[in-house]
Order: structure tokens, then C-alpha cells, then sequence
């Protein structure tokens, strides 16, 4: 029980911190929402833009992708599974989600709108901070993990051994139920 307490924690760590790459990723891989400022508010410089949609939508795409490899690694390293390993992989996908929305939102464009606006002028395009408006996309990362684990180690994981059938009248039992003969 300590050697899988033991591999869980590394697990949690090592996958949490996969989150650095799916913030950067976010970050660099998100459409810009274009913002634009007049006298008197700052807009949006194309009012039917998808690009806000899009930043949510990358990162949960991102964030199933990250949570199918971490299960696809955890599950090669060790095939035989186990709670803790499986719990360990869906806390550090959390955390890991958790890590790159936060990154990805100190590293994007300063979230202190209306200062940029005055920055950068009346009537020049800027880009808005980058906000994760569907908090449920944080857990993309953990299901994702679970599920792909979960089928890997039901398509490839060990098996249990067979149980003998008792022979009963000379003939072998094909199953649970008795032959009939």
C-alpha cells in the first residue's frame, strides 16, 4: 500500500505540473478577442466575433487532449491500475487545469481593461484578457484522464484468472449453469 501511496503522489505532482504546458499552449494557441475604445467605453471591435467562444474552446480541447496522454502514460507505467493511482490522476488533472487557467491568465494581456484602453489610444484595436468564462472546462482535464484509464485498463489491463469449472457427471461445465445431458 505505501509503494502505491508513494507512485500517486509522484503521479498528482508530475501531472499537475504538466499544467505550465497547457497554460502556455492556451495562451498561445487562444484567439485574441479584439477590443476597441472611444471616448467613453471600450467594445468589442467585432460585435459577432466567435473568438470569446473560441478561448474556452481551446482549452477544453487542449485540456482532453492533455488528460488522454497523462492517462495513456499513467497506465504504461504501471498496467495493474489501482485507486490511488486513478484518484491521483484525476486530482492532478484538476490541478493541472487549475495551474494553466491561472498561468494562462497572468502571462495574457492585463486584465485591467480600461488602463490598456487609455494605453493604447482612442480608436486602436487591443486585445481583451484572456478569461475562462465556462468554469466546468477546468474539468475536462480529470474526466478525460479517468475515462481514457479507465478504458485502457479495461481493453488491456491483467486479467483475473479463470475459475476452475468442477466436473460433474464426466462433463466439464461450459458455464454457471449446468449442461443438460
Amino acid at each position: 500500500m505505501k509503494t502505491e501511496v508513494r507512485q500517486a503522489a509522484v503521479v498528482t505532482v508530475v501531472v499537475a505540473l504538466c499544467g505550465v504546458l497547457l497554460g502556455l499552449l492556451w495562451l498561445w494557441l487562444a484567439p485574441h478577442v479584439p477590443l476597441i475604445a472611444d471616448d467613453q467605453a471600450v467594445y468589442l471591435k467585432d460585435s459577432e466575433g466567435e473568438q470569446a467562444v473560441g478561448v474556452d474552446g481551446v482549452f477544453t480541447l487542449l485540456a482532453v487532449g492533455f488528460g488522454a496522454l497523462s492517462a495513456l502514460a499513467v497506465f504504461l507505467v504501471s498496467r495493474r491500475g489501482g485507486v490511488p493511482l486513478v484518484v491521483a490522476l484525476a486530482l492532478g488533472g484538476l490541478l493541472g487545469a487549475l495551474l494553466a487557467w491561472r498561468l494562462g491568465i497572468w502571462l495574457g494581456p492585463t486584465p485591467d481593461v480600461a488602463a490598456h484602453a487609455r494605453q493604447v489610444g482612442k480608436g486602436v484595436t487591443f486585445d481583451a484578457p484572456l478569461e475562462l468564462k465556462a468554469k466546468g472546462a477546468l474539468l475536462a482535464w480529470p474526466v478525460a484522464a479517468t475515462l481514457v484509464h479507465l478504458g485502457l485498463t479495461a481493453l488491456f489491463g491483467p486479467r483475473d484468472p479463470e475459475p476452475e469449472f468442477e466436473q460433474e457427471h464426466g462433463h466439464e461445465q461450459a458455464g454457471p449453469y449446468p449442461s443438460e445431458n
